[in-house]
C-alpha cells in the first residue's frame, strides 16, 4: 500500500468522480484508476460503486476512507512540524468570514509582514460554513468565523471578542431621527442582507424571532459595500457588525444602538485540535490578539 494510493483514493472520494480527481491529483484518469483498482485488490474489498461517471463509496470503502484521513492528517502534520524551521519562510492559510476580513485582517497582515518577513499569510474569505469544513478537511491553518461553532469535538474554539450589532438607516429613513429605537419598530421594515448562507444573516433572523416577527428580507447581497449602498438609497434597512461602521458613512447612514435587548455577535478562532501548530499560526495569534486588544481600549 502507498502513500499516493491513499491520496488518490481520498480525492476520489471527496470529488465522487474519477475524471476529477485525477485532474485535481496532477495524474491521468487511467493511472489513478489503475492505483485505486491496485488498492481494492490489496484490501480484498471494492471501495467505490462506479455508477456511470460517479464514484460512490461502498460499505467498505466508507470505513476506509474514516482510516485513510486520519493517516494523511498524521503525515501531513509530521511534514509540517518537520519544515516548521527558523530559518524557513512559513506559510500559514488563515480564513475569515465577509462581515470580519476586511475589518481586522489588513492592518493584522501588515503588522505581521513588518515584524515577521518570513511570515507568508494567504487569506481566504468566505462564509462560515465553508471556513469550518476547511479547517476540518486541513486546507486551513485557522480561520476567524462568529459564534456558534456547532463542531467543538474536533476543533479548538478560542473567543476573542465580542460587538455590538447595529441597526443601520439611511439619512432620510423615518428612524434615523428617533431618539428611541426597539425592534417593535422594524416589524413592517424591508431589510437589506447578507447571503442565506451568511451567518450575520442568520443572527439577525434569530434576533427579530426572539422579538416574534420574521424579517422581510428582500434584497440579499454577498459585501458589505452593497449592503450599505442600498441602505443609503432608501431601499430598506439592515443590520450590521459595528467594526463594518466607516467614516465615511456619516455623509449617507445612521447606526442606531437598539434601546432594548442589544444584538451582538461573538467572534472566535478556530483550529483543528490534531492539527500541528506551526510558529508561523503562533506567531499570528499572538499578533492578532495585541491588535483586537488594542482596538478595544
Amino acid at each position: 500500500m502507498e502513500l499516493q494510493q491513499l491520496r488518490y483514493f481520498s480525492s476520489v472520494a471527496d470529488l465522487a468522480n474519477f475524471t476529477r480527481a485525477a485532474e485535481h491529483c496532477n495524474v491521468s484518469q487511467p493511472s489513478l484508476s489503475q492505483q485505486i483498482i491496485n488498492l481494492e485488490k490489496e484490501l480484498g474489498h471494492k471501495l467505490f460503486h462506479r455508477l456511470g461517471r460517479k464514484a460512490v463509496l461502498t460499505e467498505a470503502g466508507t470505513t476506509f476512507l474514516d482510516r485513510t484521513r486520519k493517516i494523511l492528517f498524521e503525515i501531513d502534520n509530521a511534514s509540517r512540524e518537520l519544515t516548521d524551521s527558523p530559518s524557513l519562510g512559513r506559510l500559514i492559510n488563515v480564513g475569515a468570514i465577509q462581515t470580519l476580513a476586511p475589518y481586522i485582517l489588513p492592518e493584522v497582515i501588515e503588522i505581521c509582514r513588518d515584524r515577521y518577513p518570513n511570515l507568508h499569510i494567504i487569506i481566504q474569505e468566505d462564509f462560515r460554513t465553508a471556513l469550518v469544513n476547511g479547517v476540518l478537511e486541513g486546507e486551513l491553518d485557522l480561520a476567524l468565523v462568529s459564534l456558534p461553532v456547532k463542531d467543538d469535538i474536533r476543533l479548538d474554539v478560542q473567543p476573542i471578542m465580542k460587538e455590538p450589532l447595529l441597526l443601520v438607516v439611511g439619512k432620510n429613513h423615518r428612524l434615523a431621527t428617533k431618539t428611541k429605537v426597539t425592534a417593535a419598530d422594524l416589524i413592517d421594515e424591508t431589510f437589506v442582507m447578507m447571503g442565506t448562507a451568511s451567518s450575520l444573516t442568520q443572527q439577525v433572523k434569530s434576533f427579530c424571532g426572539d422579538h416574534h416577527f420574521e424579517p422581510k428580507i428582500t434584497h440579499r447581497c454577498s459585501q458589505v459595500p452593497t449592503v450599505k449602498a442600498l441602505v443609503a438609497r432608501g431601499v430598506g434597512v439592515s443590520v450590521l457588525p459595528q467594526i463594518t461602521k466607516a467614516p465615511s458613512d456619516d455623509s449617507s447612514l445612521v447606526y442606531i444602538t437598539l434601546a432594548d435587548e442589544k444584538p451582538y455577535r461573538e467572534l472566535a478562532v478556530i483550529r483543528h485540535m490534531q492539527r500541528f501548530q506551526s510558529r508561523g499560526v503562533a506567531l499570528f495569534m499572538t499578533i492578532l490578539k495585541e491588535y483586537i486588544t488594542k482596538q478595544q481600549k
